[in-house]
């Protein structure tokens, strides 16, 4: 595998000095010693397989075989930076992770973000090993529960150009009751998932098979020993404990570099299988790789070995050990009935910045005679220039359909960004022709403006109006919060223009200002406007609020002097 791992990566040299530069820094990190346990990991459920001893240098993949083929030459966003020459273009399919298994990711992700904040892990690695273990789960082959179709199995670790692992499941994972085998998209050794297994899509099982609970396996695992995957060491670490192997490290990192440059999701069953194994060469390969897909030479589950020798001049020894038992296929599942997907009523979609979305969004899963499809899980995502979310704050919702075959998604809650987008849905684990909801979020608005008091507003020519103008917005009765608002002093009630004279606003240089822009509510809907000032001018003017969605307050301002007319009586005169 070095002298092949070396072409490829001279390969992608060629044409960018970043991989080369990457992988020769990384080439002198050092494996760590022994890994230890997930301290904070009960023994599986049903199991009385306790973690393992931190002095044991074992892996989660038994030092398996795995994916060598590095990332394309053209990078998802690719820099545009001279240093590093011409840049390519975008590298659309390799850069495609299966919707379900970049789901599974960001999930793990998201619960070890609010489980162990420390480990600082990214969604990208675990895709960078599940592109090495599995190619993505053969390319996002599950069904709609994130379950692999077909079992993703690994050679049996017979000791021969692999380790030597006994059976430790009683074939319960793997099928063989002779050696252990890695399982699964993220291809845990049964021994390691007897510990690591977690349970990631709430089912109530661990299952090695299941991308959710392969993911969150793999996340806990790496997240041990408080290793820190924001820095070098924490990062080299772990990875080299879950397969012992510098060619294994800077695979793994030039995958999560790759990812994290871009990606994006495509449907189940679509994605890309790599080519290229570890263990395609026999005695090539350093460390060790782990398979997903089998050899295209070699069976699956029992590699090539030569036959043990006999006795002098008697006939070689038969390989004491079966092989394994065949697997079953998976019968159908209602997805694979499901032709496409047809809207269930959803209506108009749009809201003001900051609310729920009046309206949720309905599916219907149909076969190709408009039969609905019940039990089937729709993704719904949202993408677009816009920090719309679900409820919960996901851009990303799966839902089941009901027995009319209906999906009906969260609640949409719009943030601060207006504009259009598109919520897209897709079937899970199947391809099925989808259907896009437009949305739009409008700016916050008001529909009514009043005073907060009704003193009048006076002031002399040339002074300082007592009181500044304050006003509430809302809108169909609520407060309006963060609403744009204008104010101006207009020329009249049927002439907006501004006012060249009369009470002004003062800029930080005390010269008149009559017109303020990027005014903005409160949290409370209030409005309060900075001092205002006389001229020389006397008369009554006017101040005009106007607020996004058209409300609309004009305030009468008096300039006067100052009344003189009535002065104090003159004291009664003393009579002798």
């Amino acid at each position: 595998m070095a002298a092949q791992f070396g072409r490829r990566l001279r390969k992608g040299a060629a044409t960018t000095a970043v991989a080369a530069a990457a992988v020769a820094a990384l080439s002198a990190s050092q494996a760590p010693g022994a890994t230890g346990a997930d301290q904070d990991r009960p023994t599986a459920a049903g199991s009385s397989t306790p973690a393992p001893d931190p002095t044991t240098d074992g892996n989660a993949t038994g030092n398996s075989p795995y994916y060598t083929d590095l990332p394309p030459l053209k990078s998802p966003n690719p820099s545009p930076s001279p240093t590093i020459g011409t840049p390519v273009a975008r590298g659309e399919a390799e850069a495609g992770i299966p919707a379900t298994v970049l789901d599974a990711y960001r999930k793990a992700e998201a619960e070890l973000r609010s489980t162990k904040p420390g480990c600082n892990l990214p969604w990208q690695l675990l895709a960078a090993i599940g592109k090495v273990e599995s190619g993505q789960a053969r390319g996002g082959r599950v069904d709609a529960d994130g379950t692999t179709i077909g079992r993703i199995l690994g050679p049996q670790l017979d000791g021969n150009g692999f380790a030597l692992i006994k059976d430790t499941d009683h074939g319960a994972y793997d099928g063989n009751s002779h050696y252990d085998q890695a399982v699964g998209p993220m291809q845990f050794i049964p021994s390691t998932w007897a510990w690591a297994g977690r349970d990631g899509n709430g089912d109530g099982k661990a299952d090695p098979n299941n991308v959710y609970d392969a993911a969150l396996a793999a996340g806990h695992y790496l997240c041990r020993n408080d290793w820190d995957m924001s820095t070098e060491g924490g990062l080299h670490s772990a990875i080299l404990s879950y397969n012992n192997s510098q060619d294994y490290l800077d695979l793994v990192l030039n995958w999560m570099d790759y990812y994290r440059k871009g990606s994006h999701s495509v449907p189940d069953g679509t994605g890309g299988v790599p080519s290229h194994r570890s263990d395609d060469h026999t005695g090539q390969h350093t460390g060790t790789p782990t398979p997903s897909e089998p050899p295209r030479t070699k069976p699956h589950h029992k590699p090539d070995k030569p036959q043990k020798p006999g006795k002098p001049g008697g006939p070689a020894s038969p390989d004491p050990t079966p092989p394994s038992p065949p697997v079953p296929p998976k019968p159908p599942t209602p997805s694979d009935t499901v032709d496409h997907l047809s809207d269930a009523g959803t209506g108009k979609l749009t809201a003001r910045a900051g609310d729920d979305f009046a309206r949720r969004i309905s599916t219907r899963a149909e076969t190709k005679t408009g039969t609905a499809v019940g039990k089937v899980r729709i993704r719904f995502t949202i993408t677009g220039d816009t920090d719309t979310t679900f409820a919960g704050g996901e851009t990303v919702a799966t839902v089941a359909t009901d027995a009319k075959g209906v999906a009906v998604a969260p609640a949409l809650q719009a943030g601060e960004k207006t504009g259009d987008f598109t919520v897209t849905t897709a079937v899970v684990g199947h391809r099925a022709k989808g259907v896009d909801y437009t949305a739009t979020v409008t700016a916050r608005t008001a529909d009514t403006l009043a005073r907060t008091s009704d003193t009048p507003l006076t002031c002399t020519p040339g002074g300082e109006f007592a009181d500044q103008v304050q006003v509430k917005a809302t809108y169909k009765g609520a407060v309006a919060d963060q609403v744009a608002a204008t104010a101006t002093l207009v020329k009249a009630e049927d002439d907006p223009t501004e006012n060249d004279k009369g009470p002004s606003f003062r800029d930080a240089d005390g010269k008149p200002v009559r017109t303020l822009t990027g005014l903005k509510t409160d949290d409370k809907g209030l409005l309060t406007l900075p001092k205002l000032y006389a001229d020389d001018t006397t008369g009554t003017f006017l101040l005009r609020i106007t607020t996004t969605g058209g409300a609309t307050l004009t305030v009468e301002l008096k300039v006067a002097p100052a009344d003189t007319s009535a002065s104090p009586s003159p004291s009664p005169s003393a009579t002798s």
